[in-house]
């Protein structure tokens, strides 16, 4: 599918609305029926749609028994119903009708829809998860009504969720790109430089940054393009392009298995998946190049 916006991500909450409304656990209405949103390690459960229309989400007061790793949580409504996420621990069995499927943005199975579905379960599980204890006293956190934060009624600590910023950048000088490879990527695939921000650093800082330190490059003319949710577990991730400003090719081997330039004459033999804001940004930005290696397919 071709986006207009990088805004239509996969992961994005443009991509489900109007049918999805986010909303607060203390918003449920427990009674009532609704779809789940249900993993199991990095799987969606999910059912066949009816007529062979792909899959869809479960529908119930609760398709699954459990063992819960995370209880069920209400996250907001899809097409009008309550939904709610949970995950099943590792050894939960799944019940006849229902199968698991990867979750994850490599696998073409699921529409961007259901991609982005699984990934607010994901963050939200993530942050369930990791709240269950105060950091400062040991206490049990209680939900802040109207939020997915919370409070230790021990020592009156609050926390809310946290995402994390990170950048990812694609490198230009004349007609090519520089391209990087880490460890245990699909055989054959390259994307960019990429890297958390740090303390007292902005996006445009940690873009110089991550280049200098994975590659030895120096880069200018840097330009925002856009950004996706990355819930793996919890990133945002702002995406960028810059211009080649001088030095020479040194990759760090501790973060990087391999760097190089790519171009249309010599494209690389796997693009990063299509849900990925790296191929986004090669899409824009690199179209030709990007044509090239699909050629080669």
């Amino acid at each position: 599918m071709a986006y207009p916006e990088t805004v239509n991500l996969a992961f994005n909450r443009a991509v489900i609305e109007p049918d999805f409304a986010f909303s607060t656990p203390d918003r449920d209405v427990p009674a009532a029926p609704g779809y789940w949103l249900v993993l199991r390690e990095n799987d969606l459960i999910a059912r066949a749609a009816p007529a062979g229309g792909g899959l869809e989400l479960p529908y119930g007061q609760g398709p699954l028994a459990g063992p819960y790793a995370v209880p069920p949580v209400f996250v907001g409504t899809w097409r009008g119903r309550p939904l709610r996420a949970a995950r099943l621990s590792p050894e939960a069995a799944v019940a006849p009708g229902l199968v698991a499927v990867p979750a994850g943005y490599r696998y073409a199975g699921l529409d961007e829809k259901l991609l982005t579905l699984a990934g607010i379960a994901r963050q939200v599980l993530h942050w369930r998860d990791r709240s269950r204890i105060c950091p400062a006293c040991g206490g049990a956190p209680r939900e802040i009504p109207g939020t997915f934060g919370a409070r230790c009624p021990a020592c009156a600590r609050e926390y809310y969720p946290r995402l994390h910023p990170a950048v990812i950048v694609l490198i230009r000088r004349g007609e090519e790109y520089l391209l990087v490879r880490k460890p245990g990527w699909p055989a054959g695939q390259y994307g960019m430089v990429a890297g958390f921000v740090e303390f007292a650093e902005s996006l445009e800082e940690c873009v110089v940054r991550e280049v200098a330190e994975e590659t030895g490059l120096a880069v200018d003319d840097i330009r925002y393009v856009g950004s996706q949710n990355w819930p793996f577990p919890s990133q945002l991730m702002a995406g960028f392009t810059a211009g080649f400003a001088g030095g020479e090719l040194r990759v760090d081997t501790t973060e990087l298995e391999a760097a190089a330039w790519f171009s249309a004459k010599n494209p690389p033999l796997v693009l990063p998946p299509a849900s990925s804001i790296a191929r986004r940004l090669m899409d824009l930005h690199a179209p030709d190049m990007v044509a090239a290696a699909l050629a080669r397919k």
